[in-house]
This record gives C-alpha cells, structure tokens and sequence, in this order.
C-alpha cells in the first residue's frame, strides 16, 4: 500500500483485524510507511490485549476503557501526524471516522492496496519456546 508520506497515524477496527489472516505481518507492514499503528475496540481492553498478544502484535496506541469515537479523537490530538486513517469493515466506521475527523478505509480496500490477505487469523507459529522473547 503506497501511505504517501510515512508522517501517518493508522488505527484498525478490532473487527477489521479480525478479518486478515495474518495481523502481526499487517502490522509489521503498515509500520514501514506508518509513524504510528494501533487498535480501536469497544470491546473491553482485556480482549484487544488478548488478541495482541496471541498474534504478537505490538500496537502504539489502542482504545482501552474508552468508547471509540473519543478513543479516534484522543488518538488524533496525542499523535500529530498529516494523516490519520481509520480501517473499518461496516459504513457505521466510515460516519465514526468522518466525525472523529480521520479518513476511513474499508479492511478490503486496504486488504487489496497493501496486498494483505483476507482470512480467519492465524497466530504465528513457533519453533520452540526458547525462540520466544516474552517467555520467562
């Protein structure tokens, strides 16, 4: 996906995530012409950690205990960046960035430009648990 300028800000929709079958390569991917990359949920934090962690996903930012239109807002005055770009799955997302003020893209859309994959997700494999830099 060509992001123009790197000086972006870019949030998924938990929902969204949960669409691509690889998110921990999506957000190594999006890192290259990102400045910033995070997760937006209603759901409780404990279920974005969750899933973050399972796919070994290191966010900058996410929406914690927050609705998710002052979590976008939030997001928006902490990290001053040219753009900030909303991944959603539903037109509720799309009049919940236009609002928050962010741009919005549809997770297909996004999916094609970058040439992600669609998909149940898939955690990534692991050859052994000496290999694991979060183990004890």
């Amino acid at each position: 996906m060509d992001g123009g300028s790197g000086d972006m800000t870019l949030a998924f929709d938990l929902d969204a995530l949960k669409q691509l079958a690889y998110p921990d390569s999506v957000f190594n991917d999006a890192r290259q012409w990102s400045e910033y990359v995070g997760v937006i949920s209603e759901q409780p934090t404990y279920v974005v950690t969750n899933f973050t962690r399972k796919h070994r996903i290191r966010q900058d930012f996410f929406s914690g205990p927050r609705g998710r239109e002052e979590s976008l807002e939030n997001v928006k005055e902490q990290f001053d960046t040219d753009r900030h770009v909303f991944v959603g799955t539903e037109e509720e997302d799309a009049d919940l960035a236009d609002r928050a003020g962010w741009e919005y893209l549809a997770v297909e859309d996004a999916a094609e430009a970058a040439e992600w994959e669609l998909g149940e997700p898939e955690a990534p494999t692991e050859s052994s648990d000496e290999d694991r830099d979060d183990w004890p």
